[in-house]
């Protein structure tokens, strides 16, 4: 699996054959239908191999209830998924196409939603909370090779300061603030949004 792994790294999801990947790791495809029924079942375990790279969360267990302990135990899992997804950007299109179900992707599920309960959540708001931070880390990954340059926020900061203020007075008005980010600050700020939200539906 770590083959099929580094090879999906190599050349991506759209190129793959399972012939070719039979190729490179020295064996048939009759071989390697014994062990999958196909590309799709494959592509499965190589996300799930992925996946495995993600270490287990360390910290509070002692099932306090209050505090910014769930905030560090949420903020550290995404971060964890995004180092994942920056250094295998080819799996992208297969966590956007499918849930991920493997040992692994169960694992991590079921830590993520442990830590938040042992913080006073209640199972529906857990996984609310977990599905929207690992949609929130897989959207950002799968946009982040679009961000501008620093010339190009620039030249899109000026684009938007020439709009017609009367039909785009808004957009305008916080054009500055629409380019300014870095993709680290823009992902550290969506995540801080995300996790205010989370703690106003907790209090609810």
């Amino acid at each position: 699996m770590e083959g099929a792994a580094a090879l999906v790294d190599e050349i991506g999801t759209d190129a793959f054959h399972m012939r070719l990947l039979a190729e490179r790791l020295n064996t048939s495809t009759a071989t390697l239908y014994r062990h999958v029924t196909g590309k799709d079942e494959l592509m499965a375990y190589v996300v799930d191999h992925v996946l495995g790279e993600i270490q287990p969360l360390v910290g509070d267990r002692t099932g306090a209830a209050a505090g910014r302990g769930w905030r560090a135990a949420a903020t550290r899992r995404a971060l964890q998924l995004r180092e994942v997804l920056d250094k295998h950007p080819n799996v992208l299109p297969l966590l956007a196409a499918q849930l991920p179900i493997g040992p692994n992707a169960l694992a991590i599920r079921e830590e993520t939603i442990a830590a938040l309960v042992r913080h006073g959540f209640p199972h529906r708001l857990a996984a609310r909370a977990h599905t929207t931070l690992a949609q929130y880390v897989i959207g950002h990954a799968i946009v982040q090779p679009g961000s501008p340059r620093d010339d190009e926020a620039t030249a899109l900061r000026d684009y938007y300061q020439g709009l017609d203020a009367e039909a785009y007075p808004h957009t305008v008005g916080a054009a500055a603030y629409l380019s300014e980010a870095s993709a680290e600050d823009e992902f550290m700020g969506g995540l801080e949004l995300i996790l205010d939200g989370i703690e106003q539906a907790r209090r609810r």
